[in-house]
C-alpha cells in the first residue's frame, strides 16, 4: 500500500475501535437506565458497574481518530469540521453533560438516578448525531460556495438515507452492548441478568441485520458509485453474515454453554462487524467525502504524515499496558463485577 492508503487504514481502524468500544459504551448507559427500576434482576446493576471505568477510555479512540485525521487529511478534516461545525458542537456539549454527571454522581450517590437518565438519553442521542458523517461523506448534502463548503442540514435530516444510517447505528449499538453484558453478568456469576441480556441479544440481532440491508437498499442514487462498489464486495459481506449466523448461533444455546464458549459469540460478532466495515471501507475508496475529497488530493505531505504516524504509535506503545491492566481489573475481575451496589 502506499501511504494514502497506510493513512486511510489508520483512520479506518480508529473508527472501527471507536465503534465497537463507544457502543458498548452508550449501550451500556442506555441499558442502565431502562433496567433501573427492575427489582427482579441486577442487570442495571451490571450495567452501571461497567459504564462507571468504561467512559474513561472509550473517547481516547475518538482523539486518536481527530489526531489522525487532521494530521494526515487536512484538507478533508477542514471541510468535514466546517460542515459538522453544529452536529459536532452539539455533540461535545452532550459529551460533557454525561462526563459531568460521570464524575459527580461517584461522590453524590443520591444523583444516581439522574445520572442513569442522562446517560441512556445522551446513549441514543449522541451516536445518531454521529452516523450522520456516513450519509455526508456519501455525497448529494455538501456545496462549494464562495470559496467554502456548506452543508444543507434540512436536507441532510429530511433524507430517508440519514435515518436509515441512524437506525442501523442505534441497533447496532444495542445489539453489542447487549452481547456484551450477557458476558459481563457472566464473570459476575449473575444468571437472571445473563439471561435479560441474552434475550435483547437473540432478537437485537436479526433487527440489526435487517437495518443494514435497508441502509444498503436506502443508498440514493446520487450515490450509486457506491452502491456499484458495495456490490463488489460481496466476499466479505457473506463472510460478515457467517459470523453473524454463528454468534446467534451460540446465543441460542443459552445457559448450556460455558463460558468460553459464550464469548465465542462476542468475538464473532465483533469479527462480523470487523468485515462489514472491512467492505464498507474498500467500497468507500479513494473518496473521503465524495466527490471532492479523495485520499490522494487531500493527504499531507510526506513530513507531516511520519510525523503523524510517529505520534499514534508512541501514543499507541504508552496506553496499550493501560488497556490490558483496564481489562484485568475492571472487565476480567469477579470481585469487582460481581460487587452490588
Amino acid at each position: 500500500m502506499n501511504e494514502p492508503l497506510w493513512g486511510a487504514a489508520v483512520l479506518w481502524t480508529a473508527v472501527f475501535i471507536y465503534a465497537m468500544a463507544g457502543s458498548i459504551d452508550f449501550g451500556a448507559g442506555f441499558w442502565s437506565m431502562v433496567y433501573r427500576r427492575e427489582k427482579d434482576t441486577r442487570a442495571s446493576v451490571i450495567a452501571n458497574r461497567y459504564l462507571s471505568p468504561l467512559w474513561e477510555v472509550t473517547n481516547v479512540f475518538l482523539v486518536l481518530f481527530a489526531v489522525a485525521l487532521v494530521g494526515m487529511f487536512p484538507s478533508a478534516a477542514y471541510a468535514l469540521g466546517s460542515v459538522l461545525l453544529v452536529p459536532g458542537n452539539l455533540i461535545l456539549i452532550l459529551l460533557t453533560i454525561r462526563t459531568v454527571f460521570l464524575v459527580y454522581t461517584h461522590a453524590v450517590h443520591r444523583h444516581q438516578s439522574g445520572l442513569r437518565t442522562v446517560s441512556g438519553i445522551t446513549g441514543l442521542v449522541i451516536p445518531a448525531l454521529l452516523m450522520t458523517v456516513f450519509p455526508v461523506a456519501q455525497g448529494g448534502f455538501l456545496r462549494h460556495t464562495g470559496g467554502h463548503w456548506t452543508l444543507s442540514l434540512a436536507s441532510l435530516f429530511s433524507h430517508w438515507t440519514t435515518y436509515s444510517y441512524i437506525a442501523l447505528g442505534l441497533t447496532s449499538e444495542l445489539y453489542l452492548s447487549s452481547l456484551f453484558l450477557a458476558d459481563y453478568a457472566r464473570v459476575a456469576g449473575d444468571d437472571s441478568a445473563f439471561q435479560v441480556y441474552r434475550r435483547n441479544a437473540l432478537w437485537l440481532g436479526p433487527v440489526t441485520m435487517l437495518a443494514a440491508l435497508f441502509t444498503l437498499w436506502a443508498i440514493p442514487s446520487s450515490a450509486a458509485w457506491l452502491r456499484r462498489d458495495l456490490a463488489g464486495q460481496s466476499t466479505l459481506f457473506i463472510a460478515s453474515a457467517a459470523c453473524f449466523l454463528v454468534a446467534m448461533a451460540v446465543l441460542w444455546r443459552g445457559s448450556d454453554v460455558r463460558r468460553r464458549w459464550y464469548r465465542l459469540s462476542v468475538v464473532a460478532s465483533v469479527a462480523q462487524y470487523a468485515l462489514a466495515m472491512i467492505a464498507y471501507g474498500r467500497a468507500h475508496l479513494p473518496y473521503l467525502v465524495y466527490p471532492s475529497f479523495t485520499i490522494a488530493n487531500s493527504f499531507t505531505n510526506m513530513e507531516m504524515f511520519r510525523a503523524a504516524v510517529l505520534v499514534l504509535l508512541i501514543g499507541i506503545a504508552i496506553l496499550f499496558p493501560g488497556f490490558v491492566w483496564f481489562w484485568r481489573l475492571f472487565l476480567e475481575n469477579k470481585g469487582y463485577v460481581g460487587k452490588l451496589e
